[in-house]
């Protein structure tokens, strides 16, 4: 049976990750090991749970104890469980609850570069991209149509981050990904290392198409997506082997980035 706890003081200690704690204190930089984030819905906490992640307690209004949590619950007998009403809920966290169910997890220990490309042929790379909802319909996107990795600059938001994994819909699990120490220094010579030729995606005249077949024929390949508005640094775009481009139609100039990596991650996927 799972431990239920009824909540009746909103200053309680127990309840500051759902309440009181930023996404930069969760993630605890200082002492990654102690670093905790926030799994949102049945579903993505399921995913979690099934990639090894560690409960540390749940949050959820009473119907779902025994509706739509109940098959995460059975797996975590130990684990507390904080409920209360709906009103109350959005109150103490500030929002309302997307589904219901909210779980406290420890971080993973994160992987290095070289792990996530050891075996890979395609990865995305992402400069800066700093909107949670962009990193996860990427990772999203990364995982479905074939990917095999994700880095990620140092400017970029934490795909552990509470939006960001239930954008993702738990994929941030699925797909290996890591932190480049430094970008494009040092981590695109890491990449070359690393046997991988990079292609930069951006508005050039002298950018050559997704569907180049030079593309398709390459061994190993990282995608470079840029930050929102801006998009890649000239500086990056410089250093790739390739510099990309999505054929526009109608006058439209370029897609919002994630649109952008999914019509380029099914493409040189195939």
């Amino acid at each position: 049976m799972p431990k239920i706890i009824e909540v009746t003081q909103l200053s309680a200690p127990e309840l500051d990750a759902y309440a009181r704690l930023t996404e930069n204190a969760l993630r605890s930089r200082a002492e990654p090991e102690k670093g905790i984030f926030i799994a949102e819905s049945p579903k993505v906490i399921g995913t979690a749970l099934d990639a090894g992640c560690e409960p540390l307690s749940f949050l959820m209004e009473r119907p779902h104890i025994a509706g739509s949590a109940a098959a995460v619950l059975a797996r975590c007998p130990d684990v507390p469980v904080y409920t209360a009403d709906r009103a109350v809920l959005q109150q103490l966290t500030g929002y309302t609850l997307t589904r219901g169910v909210l779980c406290a997890m420890r971080r993973p220990a994160p992987r290095t570069v070289t792990e996530v490309c050891q075996n890979a042929r395609r990865v995305a790379v992402l400069e800066n991209i700093v909107d949670s909802t962009n990193i996860g319909a990427i990772f999203r996107s990364a995982a479905a149509l074939g990917m095999d990795g994700v880095l990620l600059s140092p400017g970029c938001c934490d795909p552990l981050y509470r939006r960001a994994v239930r954008v993702s819909m738990g994929t941030v699990f699925q797909i290996p990904w890591a932190r480049l120490d430094c970008w494009p220094a040092g981590g695109m010579d890491a990449l070359h290392a690393l046997g991988f030729k990079t292609a930069a995606m951006a508005l050039d005249a002298r950018a050559v198409s997704v569907r180049d077949p030079a593309l398709q024929h390459e061994e190993k390949l990282a995608v470079v997506l840029g930050t929102e508005g801006d998009g890649l640094a000239k500086t990056t775009i410089a250093q790739c082997d390739y510099t990309v481009m999505i054929p526009m139609r109608h006058g439209v100039d370029s897609l919002n980035v994630a649109a952008a990596g999914a019509v380029v991650f099914y493409q040189l996927c195939e």
